[in-house]
């Protein structure tokens, strides 16, 4: 009988501790549809991301995820909107880096009513993905070589999803390496940037390669360097900035999930706990190296040390290079 006894509280204890080592998932969670806000327009790698994150979740949780665009302001306009809905996990925001900077480079600190490194709450760190240079099939441009030499002669500039964002900040970086000027021209987001420089109406772009990818193997669209430390698997013959003689020129781009300041630690882990399990699903890995993203996932306070990195060191460069809005 004693042993009898022993062996119900082995299994007892042994209960507890795997339910200790679990996630805790929020009782009740979620009860009504979920809101993703993507603060760009339709047609961007993170609106791709967000659609297919959605879909995974709500099959998940047996709620709609329903993808919300609210683009403007290179995503401060959407950050804002997010920063002020009620922090209870059914108003979510899937931001790019730009989250990071936007507000440095548009003089909106305060304005825009958020606190970008106080102001939400870190779900998880999604992705990252390497930038390059890529010229339109019209500029006759085919290595970077090309491009130094050509604007020595002529007026050139490059298309970016918007002013603040890693985009810009790497071509202000390649300007200053390279002793160029290629002027910066934002869009509202990386579909209408694309869609130009396809148009022949801006020669080149610093993107990210998934939204150019179909475009490549039909030579519309030319990558000539890629701002990673190593060349990208998906595009082995596109040298590095490093490789082409310039040091330091080192610029990546990621994604995360944040929610507004202040969400319940129990939603925050339930939400954490979900999207590890969808980061190492194969279709949704397979997606994301279609546009070019590596998945990533990890605790709430990877994100939060991304994002504060991201907002240190940008920061320096953007007042040592003095980078503005245009």
């Amino acid at each position: 009988m004693k042993q009898s006894r022993r062996q119900v509280l082995a299994l007892a204890l042994s209960a507890v501790a795997a339910c200790a080592a679990a996630p805790a998932l929020a009782q009740g969670y979620p009860s009504k549809p979920i809101t993703l806000v993507v603060a760009y327009p339709a047609g961007g790698d993170t609106d791709a991301l967000a659609r297919l994150f959605g879909e995974k979740l709500s099959s998940r949780i047996g709620q709609p995820v329903v993808v919300d665009n609210r683009p403007g302001a290179s995503g401060v306009i959407g950050s804002a909107w997010v920063a002020k809905a009620p922090a209870d996990g059914y108003t979510l925001l899937l931001a790019p880096s730009t989250f990071s900077i936007a507000q440095l480079v548009l003089k909106t600190n305060g304005v825009g009513g958020y606190d970008v490194l106080n102001g939400f709450t870190p779900i998880i760190e999604t992705g990252t993905l390497p930038l390059f240079l890529v010229a339109g099939s019209g500029a006759g441009m085919k290595t970077f070589k090309d491009v130094a030499t050509a604007a020595r002669t002529q007026s050139l500039s490059y298309a970016s999803p918007g002013s603040g964002s890693p985009m810009h900040i790497l071509g202000e970086l390649v300007n200053k390496a390279a002793g160029i000027d290629l002027r910066h021209v934002p869009y509202r987001g990386v579909a209408p940037a694309v869609n130009d420089v396809l148009g022949g109406h801006v020669p080149l772009t610093y993107i990210t390669l998934g939204p150019v990818a179909p475009y490549l193997p039909g030579a519309k669209m030319v990558p000539l360097a890629v701002a990673d430390s190593k060349r990208s698997p998906l595009a082995p013959n596109v040298p590095t900035f490093e490789e082409l003689g310039y040091k330091g020129v080192q610029v990546s781009a990621w994604h995360g999930l944040f929610g507004p300041k202040g969400m319940p630690a129990d939603v925050v882990k339930t939400l954490n706990a979900h999207f590890n399990e969808i980061l190492k699903m194969p279709d949704v890995v397979s997606r994301m190296e279609t546009l070019g993203a590596t998945p990533l996932g990890g605790p709430p306070e990877t994100l939060a040390k991304t994002n504060a990195a991201d907002f240190e060191r940008f920061g320096k460069v953007i007042k040592d290079l003095g980078i503005q809005a245009d």
